[in-house]
Parts: structure tokens; C-alpha cells; sequence
């Protein structure tokens, strides 16, 4: 094969276990044959109507099979596909589009005035609608894998080749496209593999989206390259995922700490079996101390971990045995990556003292999608500034401090400051604005502004969420607005965030 990516996974998976289940959606059950059957008719498809090498293909959709489809097809074209959030507005959608170039969209039914808003005007003028058809100017997605060979496509690509645009949300205003080649996910998944012990015959419930990389990146591509079964949920129900634990023997289950409070919390948690769960893993944020005990109370252990889209996704993780010993902490550098703390010099420092995390490996980005200048800062001397504060114990247990970039994670979103600053600040009453995050007993963490107005303007917390929605994905639209005389600053002018989190944070 001329094609080393991971495009020709399913492929050389179905010469060996052509039966065995690898997908399992809603009462579908897709064998590694006919899954490969057709990724390589929606290739050939795919092809046909011009999509080559380097090419960026879109996809805008919930968990479904069609998303793996659309992956591996593309991929295996040696195109790139470019997963879209779907909880992002229209304006969102389109800049994403039209930044990475996509002049193909794949997008679910059910998302079609969401498609219109965001993407009808864009560079993708060659859609693809998935459960729907008879719309103008759109094919249905199953007619198009149907029009395709069933024939392998042989492209030359090598691990050094793009094989996804992820947009994170960006500091400045405008997302930046994360380029992760084939090589950054192949070492990502064999850290996987390796830190979390998966074998042959698991079977991962996807609770969390594909678009996100957690979900893809450590759950269905290491569980699809070992042979096992992805079983696919549209959207996050805790009373579901325990049904689905006990009738499907699931062994592996990824989520955030809000999921899995969620899940605890629920009628069913005391009576549902719980036996075939073997990996449990977590990010975004420390699991609480009370939901490591519920767990364990019930002999199951967390990996947790931290990572970001740009070190696809793993960068730590936690021995399952060690949870508890070093509560708090997103665990060891994984197995085929390097994790520093440095001072505002760029020196190393010692165990203990707080710095900037900094993270190196095969599974780390190498650039922003046509935004060199965001890699040169970014990426210096093969090294990710994550922007992130935090230490090294002793033994080598990464534990987060703070975030430099002023991010806030909301149930597992993130959601960076300057970006929804940026958009406040375009309503005309407000003369300035500072997003931090406060508590919230479900989320985690929910956005808070605080804002000052021109004189002699009237405006309110209602007013300013309203003019929001639509421009920002909901879930970056602040919970509430504070109006305040005044916001406390450095003599530089800096607002100082600091001490609005003493003072709202609480």
C-alpha cells in the first residue's frame, strides 16, 4: 500500500475480523467488512466528483456512523476532513468553512437550517445531506455511497500529511485550524493504547461528540484499530449510558466530570451492573474527591488526563491505581511524550515550582492552518506553549494551576475570554468588558462578564445575552452580566481578572 495513514485502518482491520462488529448505532449493528465496503465506495464516490489529495472535505453532524464513514473516506484520499462543532452559530460555522477551504460538505438532516445559515454561501458548494434528500442542490448521502466502486483507492500519503482541520476556539477573536496529520493521531492512539491498557474486543461508548478530539482521538480511532466496537450515542442522556453499559458489556467510557456526576446521580447508578466496565477516563477538568470515592465504591478506577486539541488530544494521564494517591493531579507525561514546566525565561524548573507547561511528541501539532504567525508562537524549538500554568511533582505527576489564557471550560467546552470579550464589545452601550469564570454545580464552570457602559446608556444582563444569541455558541454566551462603575486595573491598564474572581468567583 502506498497509503501508510489512517484512512486504510478499517480497511486492513476487515482482512482480518470481516464480522466482527465495529459500530453499533441505535439497533444497527456495522460489521468491519461492510463498514469497509463502504468507506471505500464513498471514497471512490468521493473521487468522482472531484475530491483529491489535499482537499478538505467538511462534516457537519452528530455521532453517526456517517462521521467515521466521511473520515476514513477522505482520508483515505489523502483529503482532509474538517469536523465542524455543532453547537457553534452560523457566523462560526462559516468561518470555518471558508477558512480551511472545504469545497465539500457532509452534513445530517437534521442540521439543515444550521447548514443553510452557516455554509450555503460558502467555498463548500458540493453538499451531501445525510438521512435526507429531494433538497435542491443536495445529493443524499446513501445514493452517493451507492454511486461509488467498491474498490480500494491507493493514494500516496505519508504520516506527515494533513489529515484533519480541528478550529479551537481562538484568544484573539478568530479560531485558529489545528492541523493534526496522520503521524499526530497514529502516535496519539498508541499512547492510548498503551497508558490506558486497551485491547482487543472493547467496547467504547462515545458519550461526547466526534467533532471533539477527545471523543475521536481517544476512544473510536484506538478501539477501531484494535479490532473492537464503537458504540455511538447522538447525545449525552445518563439514564441511557447506564442502560447501554449493561446491555451492551460496555468496557470503556470517556467523559468529562460533569457526565459522570450526571451518571452518579441518576435513579438507575444503584441497581445498573456495572462489572464490564474495565477503562474509565476523564478530562477537562479534576474529578471531584466525592465522585472518585462513589466510583470506586463500585470497584472502578479513573484515568484522568490533560491534553488539548493541538496535542491530539493526550499529553497525560493517569495510572487507574494512583487516583486517589494523587487526587488532583492529570497524571504522567504518556508513553511517546515529553511534558516541561519552564519560568518566564524559558528555563526548566524544578518539581514543585509553577511555571508554563510546555508539551513535545509525535502526537503534537507542527501548525495553525494558514496561520504561521499563531505557530511561531505557539510552537517554539518543537516545544507547545499550552499557554497553561501548572508543576511537576517528585515523581513526575503533572498537577494545573491556572490558565494563562484565560479559558474557561464549561462541561468540558472551551470557551476563551478574548473571543466572547470581542463580541460583547461590539454592542454599542458597552465601553469595556471582562469575561471570567465563576462556580457552577453542574457545568463546573459557567462564563460571567462584567461590563461598564458609555455614559448616559442603559442596558441590561438580558439585553446583552439577547444580542449574543445567534453570533456565539450558546454555550460561550455568558450565564448573567454585572454592570460595575468601573473595572480594576494595573497601572499598565490591564484589567485585573484576578480580583474579579475574589470578588464574583465564589
Amino acid at each position: 500500500m502506498l497509503n501508510h495513514g489512517i484512512g486504510t485502518w478499517v480497511n486492513r482491520r476487515a482482512q482480518r475480523m470481516r464480522e466482527d462488529s465495529a459500530i453499533a448505532f441505535r439497533d444497527r449493528r456495522i460489521g468491519y467488512e461492510e463498514l469497509d465496503e463502504r468507506i471505500l465506495r464513498l471514497a471512490d464516490a468521493l473521487r468522482t466528483r472531484g475530491v483529491r489529495a489535499g482537499d478538505r472535505v467538511a462534516y457537519l453532524g452528530n455521532n453517526h456512523p456517517s462521521f467515521l464513514e466521511s473520515l476514513f473516506a477522505t482520508t483515505m484520499l489523502g483529503a482532509i476532513f474538517v469536523p465542524l462543532n455543532t453547537r457553534l452559530a452560523p457566523p462560526e460555522i462559516e468561518f470555518a468553512v471558508d477558512n480551511s477551504g472545504a469545497t465539500t460538505l457532509i452534513f445530517q438532516d437534521v442540521l439543515l437550517d444550521l447548514a443553510r445559515a452557516g455554509t450555503w454561501s460558502t467555498s463548500a458548494q458540493r453538499r451531501i445531506c445525510v438521512g435526507g434528500d429531494d433538497i435542491p442542490g443536495v445529493e443524499d448521502y446513501d445514493a452517493v455511497v451507492a454511486s461509488g466502486a467498491d474498490e480500494y483507492v491507493d493514494v500516496p500519503v505519508t504520516l506527515d500529511d494533513a489529515a484533519l482541520i480541528l478550529y479551537t476556539s481562538g484568544t484573539t477573536g478568530y479560531p485558529k485550524g489545528a492541523v493534526l496529520t496522520h503521524g499526530n493521531l497514529t502516535w496519539n492512539t498508541f499512547n492510548a493504547l498503551v497508558d490506558y491498557g486497551i485491547g482487543s474486543g472493547e467496547r467504547v461508548l462515545l458519550i461526547s461528540p466526534m467533532f471533539h478530539v477527545a471523543s475521536l482521538g481517544m476512544g473510536a480511532l484506538p478501539i477501531l484499530l484494535q479490532g473492537g466496537t464503537v458504540i455511538l450515542h447522538e447525545r449525552f442522556d445518563p439514564g441511557e449510558v447506564l442502560h447501554a453499559i449493561q446491555s451492551e458489556q460496555v468496557t470503556m467510557l470517556s467523559g468529562v466530570p460533569t457526565t459522570y456526576q450526571l451518571i452518579e446521580e441518576h435513579p438507575d447508578w444503584a441497581t445498573t451492573d456495572l462489572s464490564s466496565l474495565r477503562h474509565l477516563t476523564c478530562g477537562g477538568s479534576s474529578m471531584p474527591k466525592r465522585m472518585l470515592e462513589a466510583y470506586e465504591q463500585r470497584g472502578l478506577h479513573f484515568s484522568c488526563g490533560y491534553g488539548m486539541t493541538e496535542t491530539s488530544p493526550g499529553a497525560t494521564a493517569m495510572p487507574p491505581h494512583m487516583s486517589m494517591e494523587k487526587m488532583g493531579s492529570s497524571g504522567l507525561k504518556q508513553f511517546f511524550t515529553d511534558v516541561k514546566i519552564v519560568g518566564p525565561e524559558g528555563g526548566m524548573l524544578p518539581p514543585g515550582d509553577v511555571g508554563e507547561i510546555l508539551v513535545s511528541g509525535p502526537n503534537v501539532i507542527s501548525e495553525y492552518w494558514r496561520r504561521p504567525e499563531a505557530t511561531a508562537e505557539a510552537i517554539v524549538d518543537g516545544w507547545l506553549h499550552t499557554g497553561d500554568l501548572g508543576y511537576l511533582d517528585e515523581d513526575g505527576y503533572l498537577f494545573i494551576v491556572d490558565r494563562l489564557k484565560d479559558m474557561i471550560i464549561s462541561g468540558g467546552e472551551n470557551i476563551y475570554s478574548a473571543e466572547v470579550e470581542g463580541a460583547i464589545m461590539q454592542i454599542p452601550e458597552i465601553s469595556a468588558v471582562a469575561l471570567i469564570g465563576v462556580p457552577d454545580p453542574k457545568w463546573g464552570e459557567v462564563p460571567l462578564a462584567v461590563a461598564t457602559l458609555d455614559e448616559g446608556a442603559h442596558l441590561t444582563a438580558a439585553d446583552v445575552i439577547a444580542r449574543l444569541d445567534g453570533r456565539l455558541a450558546k454555550y460561550k454566551i455568558p450565564r448573567d452580566v454585572v454592570f460595575v462603575d468601573e473595572l480594576p486595573r494595573t497601572a499598565s491598564g490591564k484589567i485585573r481578572k484576578g480580583d474579579l474572581r475574589e470578588q464574583y468567583a465564589r
